[in-house]
C-alpha cells in the first residue's frame, strides 16, 4: 500500500531527483579526489605537523601545476595520435575484413564468409546512416550540446571548492551526521560510517592506482614492440581497467585491429604484452594494492557487473561494485543487529554471525534483557 501511494505522488519527488542530478556529479568527483588526497594530507599533518590548510593549499598548487604541464605537453601528443587513429581507422577495418575473408576463403567456410560479408554490409550501412544524421542532429541539438558543456564546466569549477572543504572539515562531517542519531545508535552509526568510508577509500584508491600502473605497463610494452599509438592505447587500457575482469580485454581489441593491419607477427607481440601485463597485474599489483578488501566472491562480482551494466551501462559497470559493497555493509549490520535482538537465534548462531563484529561489539539494552531472560529460564 505504501509503494502504491508513493507511485501516485511520484511527481512530488521529481524536483528531488533533479536536484540530486545537479548536485551529485561535483560531489562524487570531489569525493573520489578526497579519498586520493586525504591520506597525503593526514601524513603531512600528523608526522610533519604541517598546518592542514597549508598542506591542502600546497597539494592543490602541485595538482594545478601537474594539470598545466599535462595540458602543455601530453595533450598535443595525445590529440595527434587520436587524430591519426581516427583518420586511419577505416583502412585498419578494411584490412581486417580482407584478412578475415581470406582466412575463410576455403569453400567449406563459404557459409561463414557470406555471414561475415552481410555483417560488414550492415555495419557499413548503419555507419553511413549515422553519419548522414549527424549534421542535422548537430544543428538541431546545439542547445543541448551547449547545456552539456556548461554542466561539465560547472562540475570542474565546483568540485575543487567542495574538495577543499571536505579535506578541511573531514572530521566534522561524521560528527555532524551522528548528532542527529538517537543516543543508543550513535556508536553503531559511527562504526557503520567508518566502515563505509574505509571500504570506499580502499576501493577507489586501489582501482585508480592499479589503472595507472596498467596504463604504464601497456604503454611501455607497446613502445618495446613498436606498436602504433602506444600512448593512446595505454591510456584507454588504464581507463577501461576500472571495469573489473573485462576492462583490459576490451582495451586489447583496438590494439589487435591495429596490429593486424601492420603484420601478423605484431598481433602475436600484442598478445604477449597482454599476457605479461595480466600476469604482473593479477600476481603482483592487484594483491599488493587492492587485495581482497571488498570481501566479495568473484561470482558475486560478475553478477553485480551483469546487473549494473544491463541497467546503467558503462557507468553502472564502474559504480556497481562500490554501491553493492555499501549496501552489503548496511544489510550485514542490520541483519547482525536483528540476530542479536531476536529470540529466533541461539547463542552459537549469534556468535557465528557476529564474527566480523568482534572488534567493535555494540551491546544494546534489548539484547541484554534477552540474555538475562534466557539465564532466568535456564
Amino acid at each position: 500500500m505504501i509503494i502504491f501511494l508513493f507511485s501516485k505522488v511520484s511527481f512530488v519527488f521529481q524536483p528531488v531527483g533533479q536536484i540530486l542530478g545537479i548536485v551529485m556529479p561535483p560531489v562524487i568527483l570531489a569525493l573520489i579526489l578526497y579519498y586520493l588526497i586525504n591520506p597525503l594530507i593526514n601524513v603531512l599533518e600528523r608526522r610533519f605537523h604541517v598546518n592542514r590548510i597549508l598542506s591542502i593549499s600546497v597539494v592543490f598548487i602541485i595538482i594545478a601545476a601537474l594539470i598545466v604541464w599535462g595540458i602543455m605537453s601530453l595533450i598535443p601528443l595525445i590529440q595527434s595520435q587520436i587524430d591519426s587513429l581516427i583518420k586511419n581507422w577505416p583502412n585498419y577495418w578494411d584490412s581486417l575484413n580482407k584478412g578475415i575473408q581470406h582466412l575463410f576463403s576455403d569453400p567449406k567456410m563459404h557459409a561463414i564468409q557470406e555471414r561475415l560479408a552481410d555483417m560488414d554490409k550492415n555495419i557499413s550501412k548503419s555507419f553511413e546512416k549515422s553519419m548522414d544524421s549527424i549534421v542535422p542532429q548537430t544543428f538541431s541539438n546545439i542547445g543541448s550540446v551547449f547545456s552539456v558543456v556548461t554542466n561539465v564546466v560547472m562540475i570542474l569549477l565546483t568540485a575543487p571548492f567542495i574538495l577543499f572543504f571536505m579535506l578541511k572539515d573531514d572530521k566534522k562531517f561524521k560528527q555532524s551526521v551522528i548528532r542527529f542519531v538517537p543516543d543508543r545508535l550513535k556508536k553503531s552509526t559511527s562504526d557503520l560510517l567508518s566502515e563505509i568510508s574505509s571500504s570506499l577509500s580502499s576501493y577507489i584508491t586501489g582501482q585508480l592506482t592499479v589503472a595507472f600502473w596498467v596504463a604504464v605497463m601497456f604503454f611501455v610494452g607497446y613502445l618495446i614492440i613498436g606498436q602504433r599509438y602506444a600512448l593512446v592505447l595505454g591510456i584507454v587500457a588504464g581507463i577501461l581497467n576500472l571495469i573489473p575482469y573485462v576492462g583490459s580485454t576490451l582495451a586489447l581489441l583496438p590494439s589487435l585491429v591495429i596490429a593486424a593491419f601492420i603484420a601478423p607477427s605484431m598481433v602475436l607481440k600484442v598478445i604477449i604484452v597482454f599476457l605479461v601485463e595480466q600476469t604482473i597485474e593479477t600476481r603482483v599489483i592487484s594483491p599488493i594494492i587492492v587485495g581482497n578488501k571488498m570481501s566479495m566472491h568473484p561470482v558475486t562480482t560478475i553478477l553485480v557487473l551483469l546487473v549494473s551494466a544491463g541497467m546503467y551501462g558503462l557507468i553502472g559497470m564502474i559504480a556497481g561494485i562500490p554501491i553493492f559493497a555499501i549496501l552489503k555493509i548496511i544489510c550485514t549490520r542490520i541483519f547482525n543487529w536483528f540476530k542479536r535482538n531476536s529470540s529466533w537465534y541461539t547463542d552459537e548462531e549469534i556468535d557465528e554471525g557476529n564474527a566480523d563484529d568482534k572488534q567493535n561489539p555494540v551491546p544494546t539494552p534489548i539484547s541484554q534483557d534477552i540474555k538475562s531472560s534466557k539465564k532466568d529460564n535456564k
